[in-house]
């Protein structure tokens, strides 16, 4: 692969892609330990406060990739213009580390807000098309 022929906006799919486990990482700093991988579902789910919501904050950021990626993709497939496509990309991935910083500081009026803004950032990526 010739990492040049990568645009911008397929490097916000690659960082948005890791986000999950960025999340997940966050929710087991400091408490998860060997015995936990012999069933970590077992520990997610005895989890509460900030990591249980690290946790969700991973679920979610896993739900929301398949349209990030389809659009982006779409978006590249169908010629659209590359400096607004990779502007959105960009905003989605901040708005995406937004989310999951607020999901885990429990601030859900704000989670929600800003989720709204990411899904309406994926919405104006499909349509970017000329």
């Amino acid at each position: 692969m010739t990492f040049s022929l990568l645009t911008f906006a397929y490097w916000c799919v690659f960082i948005a892609c890791g986000l999950p486990y960025f999340a997940a990482w966050i929710a087991k700093l400091g408490s998860f330990g060997p015995r936990d991988n012999t069933h970590p579902r077992d520990w997610a789910a005895r989890q509460n406060g900030w990591r249980a919501r690290a946790n969700s904050a991973q679920a979610n950021s896993f739900e929301g990739l398949p349209f990030f990626i389809g659009a982006v993709i779409i978006a590249h497939q169908l010629g659209a213009n590359q400096a607004r496509l990779d502007m959105l990309a960009g905003a989605y991935v901040v708005l995406r580390m937004a989310y999951i910083a607020a999901y885990i500081k429990g601030t859900g009026g704000l989670r929600s807000a800003i989720w709204a803004l990411g899904f309406l950032v994926n919405i104006a990526i499909l349509f970017l098309a000329r």
